[in-house]
Protein backbone atom coordinates (compact mmCIF):
# COMPACT_ATOMS: atom_id res chain seq x y z
CA UNK A 1 0.00 0.00 0.00
CA UNK A 2 1.44 3.35 -1.04
CA UNK A 3 1.22 5.86 1.81
CA UNK A 4 0.63 8.72 -0.63
CA UNK A 5 -2.58 7.01 -1.80
CA UNK A 6 -3.91 6.34 1.70
CA UNK A 7 -6.80 8.59 2.78
CA UNK A 8 -6.52 10.90 5.73
CA UNK A 9 -9.11 11.69 8.38
CA UNK A 10 -10.59 15.11 9.08
CA UNK A 11 -12.77 15.98 12.07
CA UNK A 12 -14.48 19.36 11.79
CA UNK A 13 -16.22 20.68 14.90
CA UNK A 14 -17.07 17.16 16.07
CA UNK A 15 -18.97 16.92 19.36
CA UNK A 16 -20.75 14.10 21.19
CA UNK A 17 -23.40 14.28 23.90
CA UNK A 18 -25.27 11.28 25.31
CA UNK A 19 -28.84 11.36 26.57
CA UNK A 20 -29.23 10.60 30.29
CA UNK A 21 -32.20 10.81 32.70
CA UNK A 22 -30.70 14.08 33.97
CA UNK A 23 -30.27 15.56 30.51
CA UNK A 24 -27.53 15.54 27.86
CA UNK A 25 -24.07 14.45 29.03
CA UNK A 26 -21.32 16.06 26.98
CA UNK A 27 -18.61 13.44 26.40
CA UNK A 28 -16.50 15.26 23.83
CA UNK A 29 -16.24 18.98 23.24
CA UNK A 30 -16.12 20.40 19.72
CA UNK A 31 -12.96 18.98 18.21
CA UNK A 32 -11.01 19.72 15.06
CA UNK A 33 -8.42 17.16 14.01
CA UNK A 34 -6.46 16.22 10.91
CA UNK A 35 -4.91 12.73 10.74
CA UNK A 36 -2.32 12.65 7.99
CA UNK A 37 -2.42 9.89 5.36
CA UNK A 38 -0.33 6.94 6.55
CA UNK A 39 0.15 8.45 10.02
CA UNK A 40 0.25 6.45 13.26
CA UNK A 41 -1.71 8.63 15.70
CA UNK A 42 -1.90 7.64 19.38
CA UNK A 43 -4.60 8.93 21.76
CA UNK A 44 -4.12 8.99 25.54
CA UNK A 45 -5.99 10.56 28.43
CA UNK A 46 -7.78 9.81 31.70
CA UNK A 47 -10.60 7.27 31.87
CA UNK A 48 -13.86 8.70 30.58
CA UNK A 49 -12.22 11.50 28.61
CA UNK A 50 -13.78 10.50 25.30
CA UNK A 51 -10.95 8.57 23.60
CA UNK A 52 -13.13 5.61 22.68
CA UNK A 53 -16.03 7.89 21.77
CA UNK A 54 -13.75 9.77 19.39
CA UNK A 55 -12.52 6.52 17.85
CA UNK A 56 -16.05 5.17 17.47
CA UNK A 57 -17.12 8.34 15.68
CA UNK A 58 -14.21 8.02 13.25
CA UNK A 59 -15.22 4.39 12.71
CA UNK A 60 -18.85 5.19 11.98
CA UNK A 61 -20.02 3.28 15.08
CA UNK A 62 -21.33 6.41 16.82
CA UNK A 63 -22.84 9.42 15.08
CA UNK A 64 -21.57 12.84 16.21
CA UNK A 65 -24.02 15.18 17.87
CA UNK A 66 -22.44 18.02 15.91
CA UNK A 67 -19.73 18.46 13.31
CA UNK A 68 -18.47 16.26 10.51
CA UNK A 69 -16.14 13.28 10.14
CA UNK A 70 -14.52 13.12 6.72
CA UNK A 71 -12.64 10.12 5.31
CA UNK A 72 -10.68 11.01 2.17
CA UNK A 73 -12.79 14.20 2.18
CA UNK A 74 -16.03 12.16 2.04
CA UNK A 75 -18.45 12.90 4.85
CA UNK A 76 -18.93 9.74 6.91
CA UNK A 77 -22.45 10.67 7.95
CA UNK A 78 -25.25 12.24 5.91
CA UNK A 79 -28.84 12.56 7.16
CA UNK A 80 -28.22 9.96 9.86
CA UNK A 81 -26.82 7.39 7.42
CA UNK A 82 -23.23 6.27 6.98
CA UNK A 83 -21.50 6.65 3.65
CA UNK A 84 -20.76 3.11 2.43
CA UNK A 85 -17.73 4.19 0.39
CA UNK A 86 -16.13 5.86 3.40
CA UNK A 87 -16.91 2.87 5.65
CA UNK A 88 -15.08 0.54 3.27
CA UNK A 89 -11.87 2.39 4.07
CA UNK A 90 -12.08 1.41 7.78
CA UNK A 91 -11.37 -1.54 10.06
CA UNK A 92 -11.56 -1.68 13.87
CA UNK A 93 -9.69 -3.79 16.44
CA UNK A 94 -11.00 -3.81 20.03
CA UNK A 95 -9.45 -4.89 23.34
CA UNK A 96 -11.33 -8.19 23.10
CA UNK A 97 -10.38 -10.15 19.99
CA UNK A 98 -14.05 -11.21 19.52
CA UNK A 99 -13.20 -14.30 17.49
CA UNK A 100 -16.08 -16.67 16.76
CA UNK A 101 -15.38 -19.86 18.76
CA UNK A 102 -17.08 -22.11 16.19
CA UNK A 103 -14.76 -20.92 13.38
CA UNK A 104 -11.11 -21.90 12.95
CA UNK A 105 -8.47 -19.17 13.04
CA UNK A 106 -8.28 -19.01 9.24
CA UNK A 107 -12.08 -18.91 8.91
CA UNK A 108 -12.30 -16.09 11.47
CA UNK A 109 -9.73 -14.08 9.53
CA UNK A 110 -11.45 -14.78 6.22
CA UNK A 111 -14.96 -13.94 7.49
CA UNK A 112 -15.04 -10.33 6.17
CA UNK A 113 -14.07 -11.66 2.75
CA UNK A 114 -16.76 -14.33 2.94
CA UNK A 115 -19.33 -11.64 3.70
CA UNK A 116 -18.11 -9.76 0.64
CA UNK A 117 -18.63 -12.78 -1.59
CA UNK A 118 -14.96 -13.59 -2.18
CA UNK A 119 -14.53 -17.21 -3.40
CA UNK A 120 -13.31 -19.68 -0.77
CA UNK A 121 -9.92 -20.51 -2.32
CA UNK A 122 -9.06 -16.81 -2.62
CA UNK A 123 -10.14 -15.89 0.90
CA UNK A 124 -8.29 -18.84 2.48
CA UNK A 125 -5.14 -17.94 0.57
CA UNK A 126 -5.46 -14.37 1.88
CA UNK A 127 -6.12 -15.65 5.41
CA UNK A 128 -3.03 -17.83 5.39
CA UNK A 129 -0.81 -15.05 4.06
CA UNK A 130 -2.10 -12.76 6.82
CA UNK A 131 -1.35 -15.43 9.44
CA UNK A 132 2.25 -15.31 8.25
CA UNK A 133 2.24 -11.50 8.32
CA UNK A 134 1.05 -11.29 11.95
CA UNK A 135 3.21 -14.16 13.18
CA UNK A 136 0.72 -17.01 13.64
CA UNK A 137 1.61 -19.06 10.59
CA UNK A 138 1.02 -22.75 11.28
CA UNK A 139 -1.91 -22.06 13.62
CA UNK A 140 -4.51 -21.49 10.89
CA UNK A 141 -6.55 -24.64 11.59
CA UNK A 142 -6.73 -24.22 15.38
CA UNK A 143 -9.78 -23.01 17.30
CA UNK A 144 -9.64 -19.64 19.10
CA UNK A 145 -9.75 -21.40 22.50
CA UNK A 146 -6.45 -23.09 21.64
CA UNK A 147 -4.64 -19.76 21.26
CA UNK A 148 -3.05 -17.52 23.87
CA UNK A 149 -4.45 -14.02 24.39
CA UNK A 150 -1.65 -12.51 22.35
CA UNK A 151 -2.21 -14.92 19.48
CA UNK A 152 -5.94 -14.16 19.49
CA UNK A 153 -5.14 -10.47 19.16
CA UNK A 154 -2.80 -11.23 16.27
CA UNK A 155 -5.69 -13.07 14.61
CA UNK A 156 -7.99 -10.11 15.25
CA UNK A 157 -5.49 -7.77 13.57
CA UNK A 158 -5.22 -10.18 10.63
CA UNK A 159 -9.02 -10.24 10.31
CA UNK A 160 -9.11 -6.43 10.30
CA UNK A 161 -6.50 -6.37 7.53
CA UNK A 162 -8.24 -9.04 5.43
CA UNK A 163 -9.96 -6.63 3.05
CA UNK A 164 -7.00 -4.21 2.83
CA UNK A 165 -8.49 -1.26 4.74
CA UNK A 166 -6.71 2.05 4.39
CA UNK A 167 -7.50 3.07 7.97
CA UNK A 168 -7.09 0.86 11.04
CA UNK A 169 -8.74 1.98 14.30
CA UNK A 170 -7.49 0.27 17.47
CA UNK A 171 -9.15 0.63 20.88
CA UNK A 172 -6.69 -0.53 23.57
CA UNK A 173 -6.01 -3.74 21.66
CA UNK A 174 -3.22 -4.87 24.01
CA UNK A 175 -4.64 -3.54 27.29
CA UNK A 176 -5.50 -6.98 28.72
CA UNK A 177 -2.15 -8.60 27.89
CA UNK A 178 0.89 -9.12 30.10
CA UNK A 179 3.82 -6.72 29.72
CA UNK A 180 6.07 -9.10 27.77
CA UNK A 181 3.35 -10.05 25.27
CA UNK A 182 2.37 -6.39 24.96
CA UNK A 183 5.95 -5.39 24.09
CA UNK A 184 6.10 -8.15 21.49
CA UNK A 185 2.85 -7.06 19.89
CA UNK A 186 3.94 -3.41 19.86
CA UNK A 187 6.94 -4.47 17.80
CA UNK A 188 4.75 -6.62 15.56
CA UNK A 189 2.19 -3.86 15.06
CA UNK A 190 4.93 -1.42 14.09
CA UNK A 191 6.30 -3.95 11.59
CA UNK A 192 2.85 -4.58 10.11
CA UNK A 193 2.11 -0.86 9.85
CA UNK A 194 5.43 -0.21 8.11
CA UNK A 195 4.68 -3.05 5.70
CA UNK A 196 1.04 -2.15 5.03
CA UNK A 197 1.27 1.62 4.93
CA UNK A 198 -2.21 2.21 6.36
CA UNK A 199 -3.31 5.04 8.63
CA UNK A 200 -3.67 3.97 12.29
CA UNK A 201 -5.51 5.69 15.14
CA UNK A 202 -4.58 3.91 18.37
CA UNK A 203 -6.21 4.43 21.78
CA UNK A 204 -4.24 3.42 24.86
CA UNK A 205 -3.97 4.17 28.59
CA UNK A 206 -0.20 3.70 28.42
CA UNK A 207 1.73 6.89 27.67
CA UNK A 208 4.92 4.88 27.08
CA UNK A 209 3.10 2.69 24.55
CA UNK A 210 1.72 5.77 22.79
CA UNK A 211 5.18 7.35 22.51
CA UNK A 212 6.75 4.09 21.34
CA UNK A 213 4.17 3.52 18.59
CA UNK A 214 3.01 6.96 17.55
CA UNK A 215 4.21 9.47 15.00
CA UNK A 216 2.14 11.88 17.07
CA UNK A 217 0.48 11.64 20.48
CA UNK A 218 -2.66 13.53 21.48
CA UNK A 219 -3.52 13.94 25.17
CA UNK A 220 -7.23 14.47 25.85
CA UNK A 221 -8.53 16.39 28.85
CA UNK A 222 -11.01 14.98 31.39
CA UNK A 223 -14.67 14.87 30.32
CA UNK A 224 -15.91 16.68 28.42
CA UNK A 225 -12.86 15.72 26.44
CA UNK A 226 -10.88 18.00 24.19
CA UNK A 227 -7.38 17.88 22.72
CA UNK A 228 -5.20 19.36 25.45
CA UNK A 229 -1.67 18.55 24.25
CA UNK A 230 -0.18 17.46 20.93
CA UNK A 231 3.32 15.98 20.73
CA UNK A 232 5.27 14.98 17.63
CA UNK A 233 7.42 11.89 18.29
CA UNK A 234 10.85 12.39 16.66
CA UNK A 235 12.34 8.90 16.96
CA UNK A 236 13.25 7.14 13.68
CA UNK A 237 11.74 3.81 12.64
CA UNK A 238 11.82 0.94 13.04
CA UNK A 239 11.95 1.44 16.81
CA UNK A 240 13.28 -1.19 19.20
CA UNK A 241 12.05 -1.65 22.76
CA UNK A 242 15.48 -0.52 23.98
CA UNK A 243 14.56 3.02 22.92
CA UNK A 244 12.38 3.21 26.03
CA UNK A 245 15.54 3.44 28.15
CA UNK A 246 16.84 6.48 26.27
CA UNK A 247 16.71 9.80 28.18
CA UNK A 248 14.91 11.50 25.25
CA UNK A 249 12.17 8.87 25.32
CA UNK A 250 11.75 9.11 29.09
CA UNK A 251 11.63 12.92 28.93
CA UNK A 252 8.83 12.83 26.37
CA UNK A 253 6.86 10.31 28.44
CA UNK A 254 7.38 12.38 31.58
CA UNK A 255 6.28 15.56 29.82
CA UNK A 256 2.95 13.93 28.96
CA UNK A 257 2.60 12.41 32.44
CA UNK A 258 3.22 15.78 34.08
CA UNK A 259 0.59 17.39 31.89
CA UNK A 260 -1.88 14.59 32.60
CA UNK A 261 -1.39 15.08 36.34
CA UNK A 262 -1.86 18.81 35.95
CA UNK A 263 -5.25 18.51 34.25
CA UNK A 264 -6.73 15.72 36.39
Amino acid sequence: MNRTSVPGIHLAGVEKAFATPDGPLLALQRTDLQVRPGEFLALVGPSGCGKTTLLRMIGGLTEPTAGRVLIAERSLWAAGRRDSEAIRELAVVFQDANLFPWFSVEDNIALPLRLRGVPKPERLQKSRSLCELVGIGGFERLWPRQLSGGMRQRAAIARALSYDPHILLMDEPFGALDAITRDQLNLELQRIWLAQGCTIVFVTHSIAEAVFLGDRVLLLSPRPGKIDTEVEVPFPRPRKTSIQAFPEFQQLVQRLRDRLEAIT
